[in-house]
């Protein structure tokens, strides 16, 4: 909103504030360097400015106006290096949660108090959501700090970055795993059975290709993985530091591969192992998946049962046979920055056994 005087003009910023700006004898518009917290105040702003043009006092400004956090996260979104589901998810989150309200106000006047009021008036209907917005928000601001904008970070809130699990995940058991696999359709059963048994993620698995399956050493081979960004498929590297890897297969899993590789796969090397439903040149949508995958669980007996659920399950299968930490975070992929350091050298031998291990556990009693 903005109004429309004899000398400048003064408009309401979506924060709430007040910006003024004004022609200057030198026919350029200038801006105050800060916002204001009343209109009355961007007036006396203005009134100042016009007093020293009429006294021939006025000089044109010399000092830079403060960064705004809009223009800080615009160089910080552009300059990460971020996979491209990363940076569409932080585009959205900035466009919504965070440019209306800190957008246009300098970074050194974003307060904890302005950032608490914002928090808490996002409400709790939707506490993912607003976790994930402040943490982002912590973060350009972290950076801010960092280049020396800011001097301290103003987001103090404890705990506002983290994210409770709604439910705990219940593992699927073997009886359930071999049953929800039994009621797939053929061509999506080793799916289930990837993720299950090799905590394999679903863009990792819509990706796979012939090549990439070794049935000589007994590993599948994760080196990339799509994504679908704003209705479009994207291949990137898998999406943690640690996500490329080799996976070694259970011993037990191989028949239903190599029927698998045997019945399903067109175009040679390069051809998917899933993919569209009549088209197998492009990726499976995961709504494609879905419509079958739901009715599965339901003859499974695990109406809840999500598909991300069933790598959750690799994890506690893989636990379950003695396999390390340090083993299991190679096995599935998973990397933080200390983690990677930490865990880099784990054995890849070591793999083996565990897959080996993992076949023990389904056909022992059998």
């Amino acid at each position: 909103m903005a109004r429309r005087r004899g000398f400048g003009a003064i408009r309401k910023l979506p924060s709430g504030r007040w910006q003024a700006s004004y022609l200057g004898p030198d026919t350029l518009r200038h801006k105050a360097a800060v916002t204001f917290e009343t209109a009355e105040d961007a007036e006396g702003w203005l009134t100042d400015r016009r007093r020293e043009i009429k006294s021939e006092d006025w000089t044109p400004p010399t000092t830079k106006p403060p960064i705004t956090f809009g223009e800080h996260a615009e160089r910080w979104l552009t300059n990460r290096t971020l996979k491209p589901r990363s940076r569409y998810h932080y585009r959205k989150m900035l466009d919504a949660k965070l440019l209306p309200t800190f957008g246009d106000i300098a970074l050194k006047h974003i307060t904890a108090d302005l950032v608490d009021d914002w928090y808490y008036r996002l409400g709790d209907s939707a506490p993912t959501s607003r976790a994930h917005a402040y943490g982002l928000l912590r973060t350009i601001l972290g950076d801010a700090v960092q280049r020396r904008l800011i001097t301290h970070n103003p987001c103090h809130i404890r705990g506002a970055g983290n994210v409770k699990r709604a439910k705990q995940i219940e593992p699927a058991t073997l009886p359930e795993i071999g049953a929800l696999a039994q009621a797939m359709p053929e061509r999506y059963r080793l799916m289930v059975l990837l993720a299950a048994w090799c905590g394999l993620r679903f863009g990792e698995i819509t990706e796979l290709r012939r090549h990439d399956v070794d049935l000589t050493r007994g590993v599948v081979k994760i080196r990339r993985a799509v994504v679908r960004v704003d209705g479009t498929f994207v291949i990137g590297t898998p999406k943690s530091d640690a996500g490329t890897r080799d996976v070694a297969i259970p011993p037990h899993l191989l028949p239903a591969v190599k029927t698998h590789l045997a019945s399903n796969i067109t175009g040679g090397r390069d051809g998917l192992l899933f993919p569209a439903a009549g088209d197998p040149t492009k990726h499976l949508a995961p709504a494609t998946l879905y419509k079958v995958f739901y009715k599965a669980r339901e003859e499974a007996g695990r109406p809840d049962l999500r598909f991300h659920d069933l790598r959750h399950t690799g994890a506690v299968l893989a636990a379950s046979t003695g396999a390390t930490l340090a083993e299991l975070m190679a096995r599935l992929g998973h990397s933080t920055a200390g983690a990677a350091l930490r865990y880099q050298h784990a054995a890849e031998n070591r793999d083996k056994v565990i897959a080996e291990a993992l076949s023990a556990l389904a056909t022992k009693d059998l």
